[in-house]
């Protein structure tokens, strides 16, 4: 009895004191952020009745959704074709494109938007180059723009969309695709048909994950866009810290934890959460 009751006793111990942790440094903070979205300035609705009528709030959130769906796309293309050749190549060199895709996880988000700024600004690498080369005769505009967004957010995605990609993709029967290629079928009609109906879950799973991302992105926005750029993190911050507007701020930081949520929703319908994000039973 008293062996029993010690297990039970640490067991219960191992299980609240993650449970307390979870509820007092996240439940609690999201319970104030929901609370602040519908009392701040006033009790009620107001704020997110400014999803209807607020030009500029609009205006935002099609700047964030044109830039997120640009930035999916491109990341899954280049996701795709990174994961289809180590899927086909030697194990070696394999080895070495996931070092490469993984390396990106060691190197700190704010480390990257500086090297992007350093390369793409007005005096930056690339237009230094372009310049001695006489290809140009003034700077681009890299940097402190759209462009300049996209390409380094699609440089942070990127890992992102090759990881579920190739793990979708190693569970494609080959034989299938050979077995196409023996009955007469061409190179292009055997992908389309067989490889890329065969990983279609893993492209959307991937897809999902990405726009994800893309839509709570803040820190290479801020920096890259220069002000000039702004998504939905970089208005909160800014109605947050500048402004003091809170209950707008916390009403937008809702609608994205609502867009969040059912968009994970729609990613189990296609793959299993425990696997896009590496956990394994």
């Amino acid at each position: 009895m008293t062996d029993r009751n010690g297990v039970s006793l640490a067991y219960w111990g191992l299980v609240l004191v993650p449970l307390i942790s979870l509820t007092v440094f996240y439940l609690y903070p999201l319970s104030k952020v929901l609370w602040l979205s519908v009392t701040v300035p006033k009790p009620g609705l107001g704020n997110f009745a400014l999803l209807l009528t607020s030009s500029g709030i609009h205006r935002i959130l099609l700047t964030t959704l044109r830039i997120s769906i640009i930035t999916s796309s491109i990341a899954l293309v280049l996701g795709y074709l990174i994961s289809y050749v180590m899927v086909h190549t030697t194990p070696q060199h394999r080895t070495w494109i996931l070092f490469v895709v993984l390396l990106s996880f060691w190197l700190s988000v704010l480390i990257r938007a500086f090297a992007w700024l350093t390369l793409l600004q007005s005096r930056g690498v690339i237009n230094t180059a372009l310049l001695h080369a006489g290809l140009i005769d003034s700077p681009l505009a890299l940097v402190r723009n759209e462009f300049g967004v996209v390409l380094g957010m699609v440089h942070y995605m990127i890992p992102y969309a090759v990881l579920p990609l190739y793990a979708n993709m190693k569970g494609v029967d080959q034989r299938l695709v050979l077995a196409a290629r023996g009955l007469g079928a061409s190179p292009a009609r055997t992908f389309v048909r067989i490889f890329l109906s065969l990983t279609t879950p893993g492209l959307i799973s991937a897809g999902v994950l990405v726009f994800i991302f893309a839509l709570g992105f803040y820190i290479t926005p801020a920096l890259l866009g220069g002000g000039k750029t702004i998504m939905l993190a970089e208005y909160i911050a800014v109605q947050v810290n500048d402004t003091l507007n809170w209950g707008l701020g916390a009403m937008l930081a809702t609608t994205l934890l609502i867009t969040v949520v059912l968009l994970l929703c729609l990613l189990a319908r296609f793959a299993s959460l425990r696997e896009v994000f590496g956990i394994k039973k």
